[in-house]
């Protein structure tokens, strides 16, 4: 029986560096009020998990959504392309 482990290369010696590149750290910066966002919404719903809402749950619930959407957007903005309205395009 071979050994099929030792005829394969290894993964890790493509990688020149594990680092990420300045253009992949540019993007997250760009994405990070998004990220945020959506960490804010998870940590809401994770207190819910074990309990049934009151209303100060929903509201910090609501508040979160409220976030990601308007961070959505703003990232939709940011990188859309000038020149297009996004109405029918």
């Amino acid at each position: 029986m071979k050994n099929i482990a030792a005829l394969q290369t290894a993964v890790t010696d493509l990688l020149p560096d594990a680092e990420p590149s300045a253009a992949e750290l540019d993007a997250i910066d760009v994405e990070m009020p998004l990220i945020l966002a959506e960490v804010e919404l998870l940590d809401a719903q994770i207190i819910t998990l074990d309990r049934a809402p009151n209303e100060l749950d929903a509201r910090r619930i609501r508040r979160a959504r409220r976030k990601v959407l308007a961070a959505r957007r703003a990232l939709t903005n940011l990188t859309a392309a000038p020149g297009t309205s996004g109405v029918g395009a």
